[in-house]
C-alpha cells in the first residue's frame, strides 16, 4: 500500500509540474498570440497563393455580438461580409475555438481577415474551450440566427458548408466539437494549429480522440522551441495524422521559423485557402493542397514535414 501511495503521489507531482510548465510556456507566448490588426502585412509569405490568401479578401466586413447566458462564453462574436444585408445568397461559416488565455477579442483580426474572403466567422470569449462545448454552442447560436426572421443572418447560412478551427487548447476544442456532440455531424471541415499533444492534453484532463474525425482535416504546428519541444512536437502531429481514418483528406505540415504564439498569424494564409477549398470548392485554393505539385509541397522556404493523404 505504501508503494502504491508513493507512486500516486509521484504521479500527482509530475502532473502538477507538467501543468505548471505548460501554462508558463503559454503565458510567455501570449503576447505573441494577441494578433495585431495589420498582421497580414508583416507575415513572411512566399508561395504565390500563400501571399494572396495572407492578404485581405475583397469583402467589406461587419461585426456584431450577442450576449450568452453561459458565463464562460460571455458573448458570441460574429464577423461577416457586409453584403449579406443586401444579398439573397448563402455563406459558409467557420467556428473558432480559443487557445489558452486567448479569447476571440484577442485575435479579432484573424476573424475579420477570414470574413473578408466571404465567410461568416463565429467566436466567443470562453477560456476553457478544450471540451468543445462552447464551440458547439457557437454553432447552435449561428444556426438559430439562420432561422430567425428578424436576424441579418436569416436564411443566409450555407448549412452544408460549416467548418471549425482552433489554436492550441482550441485545437483540442475543435477536435472535440467535431466529434462529441449531437451537432458535430454538421461540421464539414476542420483546421487546427499547434494542438496540445495527446499525452500533455490527458495530463491536463483535456482528452480527445482524432480517430473519430470523418471530415477533411488540415493540422499544422510551428518548428519553434515551445511547439517542437513541449506543446506540439513533430511526433504528436504524426501520431494524430496516423490515427485519422485513411478514407478522408488529411494534411499535416509545420511552419518554419514559427513558434506557438505565432501560428495564428503565420499560418493564416493557408488556413484561409483550406476553408476556401473545403467549404467553397474554390479551385484555385485547392491547388495549395491537391494535384501533382501542390503549392504547399513546393513552399519549402516556409513549410516542412508535409504529408498529404489525398483520396481523390
Amino acid at each position: 500500500m505504501k508503494l502504491i501511495k508513493r507512486i500516486l503521489i509521484i504521479t500527482l507531482i509530475i502532473i502538477v509540474i507538467i501543468t505548471c510548465i505548460f501554462f508558463l510556456l503559454v503565458k510567455l507566448s501570449q503576447k505573441a498570440v494577441a494578433v495585431n490588426n495589420n498582421y497580414y502585412n508583416k507575415v513572411k509569405a512566399v508561395g504565390m497563393l500563400e501571399k494572396k490568401y495572407t492578404q485581405k479578401g475583397d469583402y467589406d466586413v461587419t461585426f456584431i455580438e450577442y450576449d450568452s447566458i453561459n458565463k464562460n462564453i460571455g458573448k458570441f462574436k460574429i464577423w461577416y461580409p457586409s453584403e449579406i444585408e443586401s444579398k439573397t445568397t448563402t455563406y459558409p461559416v467557420v467556428i473558432m475555438a480559443n487557445g489558452t488565455g486567448v479569447p476571440a477579442s484577442k485575435y479579432k483580426a484573424i476573424f475579420e481577415h477570414l470574413a473578408s474572403w466571404g465567410f461568416i466567422v463565429v467566436g466567443n470569449e470562453d477560456g476553457e474551450s478544450w471540451n468543445g462545448n462552447s464551440t458547439s454552442q457557437s454553432l447552435d447560436h449561428i444556426l438559430s440566427l439562420n432561422d430567425d426572421i428578424n436576424s441579418v443572418f436569416n436564411q443566409k447560412i450555407n448549412v452544408d458548408a460549416i467548418g471549425v478551427a482552433g489554436h492550441s487548447q482550441g485545437g483540442v476544442g475543435a477536435i472535440n466539437a467535431s466529434t462529441n456532440f449531437e451537432n458535430s455531424k454538421i461540421f464539414k471541415s476542420i483546421y487546427t494549429a499547434s494542438t496540445t499533444h495527446y499525452e500533455l492534453a490527458v495530463a491536463l484532463k483535456w482528452p480527445y480522440d482524432v480517430s473519430k474525425i470523418n471530415i477533411p482535416y488540415f493540422m499544422v504546428a510551428g518548428d519553434g522551441k515551445v511547439d517542437s519541444e513541449t506543446i506540439t512536437p513533430l511526433s504528436s502531429l504524426e501520431e494524430n495524422f496516423n490515427s485519422l481514418p485513411d478514407n478522408i483528406i488529411k494534411i499535416m505540415a509545420r511552419r518554419k521559423n514559427t513558434d506557438h504564439g505565432q501560428m495564428l498569424a503565420n499560418a493564416d494564409g493557408y488556413m484561409t485557402a483550406w476553408f476556401l477549398y473545403t467549404l467553397m470548392n474554390n479551385e484555385e485554393a485547392s491547388s495549395v493542397f491537391l494535384g501533382n505539385m501542390p503549392e504547399l509541397f513546393n513552399n519549402t522556404n516556409n513549410w516542412q514535414d508535409i504529408t498529404i493523404n489525398n483520396i481523390y
